[in-house]
This record gives structure tokens, sequence and C-alpha cells, in this order.
């Protein structure tokens, strides 16, 4: 077996075998990581071996609803961590706090134009792809003006993976040990608080869906049980295992989205592509400094509030890690996320219009 078949060997296998192997050297590379106290690691490990199976072949796909109740439980526990008292200092630093927003957005619009410009990527592909949050809404913008969707699912998702792995390691650098406890996988059952996760899990995003929401399966639970947190008191029961295979469905939603032939398209460019991401890291990294400098807010805090990657994976590593601020980091990723919904696809346009001229 020579070629294209030979790097695409898993599409020979049954899907349930693929199953199987996925669950089973995610589990490994998962607990792996979690031994070696990386945060977020049962994200991180079935991420991985997701992308390594989706670019040999793999023809097994996430069931939507899979994900969307994944993030729904990660919605809710983002909720029972956050704390009212953020809104005060939130309203005290908004200035500050704006404005990293807009420079990441910026810079992210203009590290996109110099790849269009530069012909690395044809089209305004790159302007589209570039853009920081909100993938999904992106990739459908990029379809709607002439943009080549595959690339720019592949630029906002291979964002996600360098995003998130950058920030995991740089959480595991600043907690050190100290961050691992021991997991108690199945403790005892909160029948009440239980009932109510499972209610919030599930009427979450249809509220979002009802209110018209930007991303309804993660921010409208979490506005939900936020709401019955702080106005009534309710409590949520998220045992280990839960949070263990939703943070497994989010990595492998995200790693089963590359293949060989999307990969194959993007080769030439991706040493460029991939430089573009870092930088944008190191921006936002230099963006934190100033919010450390400016805001008084402790530099790991910082950094995650301001990484420019998916907001349920910044919030698993946030929750993962000690001593983050997990309200802080939510508020900012939120902020960030709904200017970019709002201006990134008229930026995208006008950036777009620049690369034709």
């Amino acid at each position: 077996m020579t070629g294209p078949e030979a790097g695409n060997w898993l599409a020979r296998l049954p899907p349930w075998q693929q199953w199987v192997g996925l669950v089973l050297l995610s589990g490994l590379l998962g607990t792996g990581l979690e031994a070696a106290s990386f945060p977020a690691a049962l994200l991180i490990g079935p991420m991985l071996v997701a992308v390594a199976f989706g670019v040999f072949g793999a023809s097994i796909r996430m069931p939507q609803p899979a994900f969307v109740v994944a993030q729904a439980v990660v919605a809710c526990l983002v909720a029972n961590s956050l704390s009212p008292e953020f809104l005060p200092a939130f309203m005290e630093n908004w200035p500050v706090l704006v404005g990293s927003v807009v420079v990441t957005l910026v810079a992210s619009s203009f590290l996109g134009w110099l790849i269009s410009r530069w012909r690395i990527l044809p089209g305004t592909t790159a302007v589209w792809g570039s853009a920081p949050g909100a993938a999904s809404a992106m990739v459908l913008m990029a379809g709607a003006f002439g943009a080549d969707q595959r690339l720019v699912a592949f630029m906002q998702y291979y964002r996600v993976i360098l995003v998130t792995a950058a920030a995991a390691a740089i959480a595991r650098l600043w907690v050190g040990e100290s961050g691992v406890a021991d997991i108690v996988w199945f403790p005892p059952l909160e029948v009440g608080p239980l009932a109510a996760t499972a209610f919030v899990v599930a009427a979450g995003p249809w509220v979002g869906r009802l209110m018209r929401m930007p991303s309804p399966q993660f921010i409208g639970t979490m506005v939900l049980a936020f709401a019955l947190k702080t106005g009534f008191g309710v409590s949520f029961h998220l045992p280990e295992w839960l949070l263990a295979a939703s943070y497994a469905v989010v990595g492998w939603t995200i790693g089963l989205k590359f293949s060989r032939e999307t990969i194959s398209q993007i080769r030439r460019s991706l040493a460029q592509v991939t430089a573009a991401i870092l930088a944008l890291i190191v921006i936002c990294g230099g963006i934190a400094f100033l919010l450390v400098e400016l805001a008084g807010v402790d530099p790991l805090t910082a950094y995650l509030a301001t990484s420019p990657g998916g907001m349920d994976s910044v919030a698993i590593i946030a929750t993962a890690a000690d001593g983050v601020d997990i309200t802080f980091v939510m508020a900012l990723q939120m902020l960030r996320f709904l200017i970019v919904l709002v201006l990134g696809p008229s930026m995208a346009k006008l950036v777009a219009g620049w690369v034709r001229t």
C-alpha cells in the first residue's frame, strides 16, 4: 500500500474500530499528561490524538448533539466558578479591556492581510482565517464572500490547537506541581444538584437559541446557570467523569476536523501560517503584560484572558489551573467574542477589499 492510501489507512477500518482506537489512545495520552501535571490534559490529549486520526484518514466525526452537550457541561462548570464581584472591577478597567480586544482584532487582520498580500494563500482566505474567535461564524462568512471555506476552517482550528497547547504549557510551567490534586472520578451522587445540572445542560442551548445569542450552546447555558446560581442559590453537581467525557468530546470535535487533504492544500504555506499564529500569540502575550501593569491582573490570568483560542478550550484550561481568576478570564473572552462577532466580518470585508486593490 503506497501513496495516498498509505496515508489514509484508518479509513479502511470499520467505524467502531476507529472509535475504540480513538478512545483508548486518548485515554492513554490524557492520563499521561495528567500524570505529568499538565493543565487541561483531558482536553489536550484527546485533541492531539484526534488530529492524528484525522490526518491519517479517519472517517468518523463527532455527532453534533454530543458536542452541544459537551459545550453546555463546560459552560455550566464555568458558571459555577464565576463570581458576581467581577462587574465593578470590569467597569473600572473597561477602557483597557476594550482596547486589548481591539488591538487583538487589528493585529490579526494585519497578519491576514500580509499573508494574502504576499499570495501565500489564495484570495482573501487568510483574512477570514486569521480573525480571532468565532470560528464557525468566520467560516460561514468566508464562504459567503468567496473565500475557500476549507482553508479558512483549517486556519481557524489550527490556531485553536496551537493556542490551546501554548496556553496549557504556560499554565503548566506557571503552576508547577502545586496545581495537581487527587481526582475522585466517581464521587457520591447529589441528586438535587445533578438534576439541576441536567436541566441547565438541556435547557441552556435552547435558551441561547431563543434569545439569539452567539454560540448559544455555550453562552446560553452559562448565562442560565449563572442566573440560577446567583438568583436562586441553585448548586450544580459536575462529577469528574462527566467533565472528562465533555473535555474529550470538545477535543475530538476540533481534532477530527483536520484531514490529510486539507493539510496537503496548505502544506506550502504551513510555515508562514504557523508563524502568523505564533506572532498573534506573542502579541496577545504583550497585551497580557499591559493588563498586568495597568490593571493589576495576575500574569497567568491576564495571559489566559487574552489568549486568542476557542472560548471553551480556554475555559477548561483556566478552571484546571490554580490561582486563575476564572471570572476575569471569561469576562474578557466573552467581550472579545462579542466584539469579533459584531466587528469581525466588517473588518474582514474591509481588509479583503484592500487585498484585491
